[in-house]
């Protein structure tokens, strides 16, 4: 009978998928002392690999970094032509080959050896000269390859990357790296404008639209065009007690301009922190079909404004 795309593409899944569950039934007794030796290096993580187990170590490398473990890729054939001297003895060496015996890996193994590198294997294959080489091994199982040919590096990949995944994990608990670490490496992008606090994008100081209970709502009108926020703050000894919007001033047409600003006011208006994240400040303004929302400190006072379209140009939507 032939298989569909479809078919295949479940096969191939399956087949993964149950490898993965190996790895994790299986997990190599080395990584609890792969850890704590990580966790105590002076240098940096050098990782390498060849072929598809070359790009592999490109994205632990990468997930490594931006989790707060310095990490660095070094080509095999690039170490061989002077680039060994990058890794220095405050380093460790993560080597990735599934078969164990990938020969562009020797020099960089001799090189480990003559200068007591801790050197961390990534392979299938115990008896291989990597794994004998190795100060410690992350031995995967012995799956087959989700190729028809079973020749294509596909399981082993995928294992290997997860393997990656789950040492920067276990590096990021155990360093407690947290939202506020992570911000720091993705200051860009989607990433990074998910953990932005509105202290970052709010308006402060002379941008204000702020009037007294006092001001007479000529005077407070002409703030609310001046500032453009199309609201004002209704503030008295510094603190927030109360707001204007559009929607008060339909609400009191009718002698209007004989009115003071706390006269109009809505009193007890939302607000939010400026140590709150951007995401929950937007949250507040789309429950409440606002455009606008005032940022205060525990005790009332007022220290910013932020806007819908401020969360958006950061890329909070």
């Amino acid at each position: 009978m032939t298989q569909t795309p479809s078919d295949i593409a479940r096969t191939v899944l399956a087949t993964e998928s149950s490898a993965l569950t190996r790895l994790a039934d299986e997990l190599p007794v080395a990584f609890d002392d792969v850890i704590t030796l990580l966790l105590h290096i002076n240098g940096r993580i050098i990782v390498s690999g060849m072929g598809k187990s070359g790009h592999v170590a490109g994205k632990i490398a990468a997930t490594l970094a931006s989790t707060g473990a310095p990490a660095q890729v070094v080509h095999p054939g690039e170490a061989s032509h002077g680039d060994l001297g990058m890794i220095t003895t405050e380093d460790v060496v993560i080597l990735i080959s599934n078969s164990g015996e990938t020969r562009e890996l020797a020099d960089m193994i001799a090189h480990c050896a003559r200068f007591a590198i801790p050197m961390i294997a990534m392979t299938r294959r115990a008896e291989s000269t990597l794994a004998r080489s190795a100060d410690h091994v992350l031995l995967m199982p012995d799956a087959p390859e989700a190729c028809a040919i079973g020749m294509a590096p596909t399981t082993s990949t995928t294992m290997a990357m997860a393997l990656g995944d789950a040492l920067a994990v276990a590096l990021m608990q155990k360093r407690g790296f947290d939202r506020e670490n992570f911000l720091a490496f993705h200051p860009g992008g989607t990433l990074g404008a998910q953990l932005l606090r509105v202290s970052a994008v709010m308006h402060r100081g002379e941008e204000l639209p702020v009037v007294a209970p006092d001001t007479p709502m000529g005077e407070t009108l002409v703030v609310m065009s001046q500032k453009g926020f199309g609201v004002a703050a209704l503030v008295e000894d510094g603190k927030l007690i109360g707001v204007i919007t559009d929607g008060d001033l339909r609400r009191n047409l009718e002698g209007l301009m004989t009115r003071t600003a706390g006269a109009v006011a809505t009193r007890n208006p939302r607000s939010v922190s400026p140590d709150a994240l951007l995401t929950e400040a937007l949250g507040v303004m789309n429950a409440g079909k606002i455009s606008s929302l005032f940022a205060v400190e525990d005790d009332g006072t007022l220290v910013g404004l932020v806007h819908i379209h401020d969360a958006l140009r950061a890329g909070v939507a």
